[in-house]
């Protein structure tokens, strides 16, 4: 268990719905050991507000209208790294944790926490560790286990990347142009672009090129 700091966590939290905004300032405030600094209900928000209060930690809703929360924290961490960004959300897909930690969060917390689980989540982020809601970690853990037992595991599982999506990029990085993947496939050449662009969401990469390379380096591909 880790040690409570003498000093409050101080938070702001990112969340378009007022009624969320309000609720978990009023379970923040019941808690000593920590305190809402501010809020926001948007992107360019949030970075004004960070920058105005260097707070310990950022709870950002990965849903954001205007902009996804995912992107927001690769921003928080390009601009505020002093900052930490907790995901603090309903969606429970293993995807959205996958994406999270990829672009720089330091938790992932499902908006069932108590305020004393969230506490407890905190103080561990500010004391370096990563920390992940225990219904996905748990989760998690059964998915790796019977994929290795049972030899469903395929590169690129840990990115979030579907089986479908990793046989994609493994085709892109052989150099096939997209009507070729298409038809190696058996889809249509639109279904490949859907899943180009849902596969360079997850790998945080913006084109081919850096698909290929990142796929490379980190040996997703043959």
């Amino acid at each position: 268990m880790c040690g409570f700091p003498t000093e409050k966590l101080r938070i702001v939290v990112v969340d378009d719905h007022q009624m969320v905004r309000d609720g978990l300032v009023a379970m923040v405030g019941a808690v000593p050991e920590l305190e809402v600094v501010g809020t926001a209900s948007d992107g360019d928000g949030a970075l004004s507000l960070i920058a105005g209060t260097s707070p310990d930690v950022a709870l950002v809703d990965v849903s954001l209208r205007g902009e996804s929360g995912l992107d927001l924290c690769r921003r928080i961490v390009a601009d505020h790294p002093d900052t930490a960004v907790v995901c603090l959300t309903v969606y429970d897909q293993e995807q959205y944790l996958f994406e999270a930690l990829r672009v720089g969060a330091r938790g992932y917390l499902l908006k069932r926490v108590t305020a004393e689980a969230l506490r407890d989540a905190l103080t561990a982020v500010k004391a370096g560790e990563i920390v992940v809601d225990p219904l996905l970690s748990g989760r998690i853990a059964q998915v790796a286990a019977h994929s290795e037992a049972h030899g469903l595991y395929w590169p690129g599982m840990h990115y979030g990347l579907t089986k479908r999506e990793a046989e994609v990029l493994q085709v892109v990085s052989e150099g096939y142009s997209n009507r070729e993947i298409a038809e190696a496939l058996y889809v249509s050449e639109e279904t490949v672009k859907s899943h180009l662009k849902s596969l360079y969401r997850k790998l945080s990469v913006s084109d081919r090129a850096e698909a290929i390379a990142l796929a490379l380096r980190e040996g997703l591909v043959r």
